[in-house]
């Protein structure tokens, strides 16, 4: 595989700690999601649900032309559940809820499955965590 862009983050503390890009640029102090100590902070659900949702919004606007769409505007809304499975291990659900403007549903919902294809955190996690799309199409919206 070629390597367009490669970074790294290092985390210490584990999740009532710290964890911070390894170029300085941005860090968070993090907080478990069961935090009762009134420390604030994020915890990494609420940044992997971040990312997710940029990634895919993008991957949107990535293969819209090929498939000859021009949504007028999008946004992309990643919900993250962390559970337990029978087995003992941890496991991560997902939700991840499109809205579109400028799009009939059908060719919302042809846009969304192709981003599905493309887009790397779908691709790292298909088969692996339980993820159901949902789609919303509007007249107007503002982000």
């Amino acid at each position: 595989m070629k390597i367009f862009y490669h970074t790294s983050a290092t985390a210490t503390g584990g999740r009532d700690g710290h964890t911070q890009v390894d170029d300085g640029s941005i860090g968070f102090d993090l907080v478990g999601f069961q935090n009762q100590s009134g420390k604030q902070g994020t915890n990494p659900e609420q940044l992997f649900a971040m990312g997710y949702a940029a990634c895919f919004d993008s991957a949107m606007n990535h293969v819209a032309p090929s498939l000859g769409l021009k949504p007028t505007k999008s946004s992309t809304t990643v919900g993250v559940g962390i559970g337990q499975k029978a087995d003992g291990a941890f496991a991560l659900d997902l939700d991840i809820t499109i809205t579109v403007e400028g799009l009939s549903l059908e060719d919302a919902k042809k846009l969304i499955e192709k981003a599905h294809t493309v887009c790397p955190y779908s691709n790292a996690t298909r088969g692996n965590v339980d993820a159901r799309l949902h789609v919303n199409v509007v007249q107007s919206f503002d982000l």
